[in-house]
């Protein structure tokens, strides 16, 4: 999700999506193309088995490529992660059977045909590399622990920039943010796509822990939280609490309205309650959106040098799940 922390409104709202039911469309409209290229990358692969390896290369590489591609960057958590895991397995089982696919099809495949699908596959494969790579380089890091301990939960975006962390990568400074929302047994983040009610958001009230020992330098938690997809109230009204740690600097926004618990100027130990996981300011639907950087003196915290957040000493990239502890 799209936010601004920092006193400025993002230029003329570009992202509201032209209404709360144009976002939903949105939602819907990813989602099934997830699901039709899915389909479509199998019966490339499919199609490929069914004729000699000199004639359909270029069918297998895009059916392959394209695969992989869906399987890193597809909205599945709108439908269930599981459905994710379903389609990597239909994945191998289609290329462990090419070779036993009968060789019946000799056509050969148009040369404009062939270049397009290598072109395609190359495309591919270098958003594939990215997503594990980023565009930002060898990035500084911070170990914290994860400031969440009741669940499973899903990074709805994340990454190391481009092209995996699109959505914040826009934002001043917030190259490694991350927006957090909670699965359930099914593998869902929510009751349906998108309800009306929070409670229906598995995350909502959930409670945030400090990752770090710090002193509470931003804290509030006055502002109402949005009904999804409402985010009408903008970037200036986030409830959030900013935690100067030894270091970094910790952010956590979104937070539940009357939740935080801590107070500007007081000192918590890692592992103590600092508020609850809401809807406020400029969000769609329950999660929380954390960020970390570097103590730089005479520095803005959102101006310092972003840093990739470790949690219990990994990292974590978009669309991966992580076991609170």
């Amino acid at each position: 999700m799209l936010h601004n922390y920092y006193g400025t409104s993002p230029p003329g709202k570009i992202l509201i999506f032209a209404g709360k039911s144009g976002f939903v469309m949105i939602i819907w409209l990813l989602l099934c193309i997830t699901l039709a290229l899915a389909l479509y990358s199998l019966w490339l692969l499919y199609r490929a088995g069914h004729r000699p390896l000199s004639r359909s290369y270029a069918t297998l590489l895009l059916g392959l490529s394209l695969g992989v591609f869906l399987y890193l960057y597809g909205t599945w958590v709108y439908l269930s992660i599981y459905s994710k895991y379903v389609f990597g397995a239909l994945l191998a089982l289609f290329v462990m059977l090419l070779p036993f696919g009968r060789k019946r099809n000799t056509a050969v495949l148009p040369a404009w045909k062939r270049n397009a699908n290598l072109a395609l596959t190359g495309v591919l494969l270098l958003a594939t590399l990215l997503y594990f790579t980023g565009t930002t380089g060898t990035p500084r890091t911070v170990k914290l622990a994860f400031p969440l301990k009741s669940g499973r939960y899903f990074v709805l975006q994340g990454g190391k920039g481009l092209p995996t962390n699109v959505f914040h990568f826009s934002l001043r400074g917030a190259i490694y943010a991350m927006d957090i929302v909670k699965l359930d047994s099914r593998g869902c983040r929510a009751a349906s796509v998108f309800s009306r009610k929070l409670d229906d958001y598995w995350i909502f009230n959930d409670t945030v822990y400090a990752p770090c020992d710090g002193i509470v330098r931003r804290a509030y938690g006055d502002n109402p939280d949005n009904i999804p997809p409402n985010m009408d109230r903008g970037p200036k009204n986030t409830n959030q609490v900013l935690l100067e740690g030894a270091d970094c600097y910790f952010f956590a926004g979104h937070l539940k309205m009357n939740s935080v618990v801590v107070q500007e100027g007081q000192y918590v130990k890692q592992g103590q309650a600092l508020g609850c996981v809401g809807n406020s300011g400029f969000s769609t639907e329950p999660h929380l959106h954390i960020q970390a950087h570097a103590r730089q003196a005479g520095v803005p915290w959102y101006k310092a040098p972003p840093l990739y957040m470790l949690f219990d000493g990994k990292g974590y990239l978009l669309n991966e799940v992580i076991s609170s502890k």
